[in-house]
């Protein structure tokens, strides 16, 4: 469950301080909008030390897949872009291989 709560906040946190970038750049917003991104960047960061895995390289992996479905969602949500089928077919794709390297057996 831990997992879960990390990787949620960390998808929340990444993709929202990677957002302050996009709207002060190419949105034209105001110069402030980094210093939120900042903040955001740094609890990513933090939060994925909070996942229960033995080598910082495999958490990250499946990660990846947390984080795309996370963007489809920001895609659909904050950006009023409905995802088509094939967003879905490959977020789907990607969270089952997240959850392949992070829960599969280690021998």
């Amino acid at each position: 469950m831990m997992t879960l709560l990390a990787y949620a906040g960390a998808a929340v946190a990444e993709i929202a301080g990677c957002f302050s970038f996009w709207a002060w750049f190419r949105l034209e917003k105001s110069p402030w909008w980094i210093a939120p991104g900042i903040v955001a960047l740094a609890l990513f960061a933090y939060l994925l030390t909070l996942v229960e895995s033995e080598a910082a390289g495999r958490a990250y992996a499946a990660y990846g897949g947390v984080y795309i479905v996370a963007s489809i969602l920001w895609l659909w949500v904050v950006e009023n872009h409905r995802p088509d089928r094939w967003d879905v077919a490959g977020a789907t794709i990607c969270l089952l291989g997240a959850a392949i390297i992070l829960l599969g057996p280690r021998t």
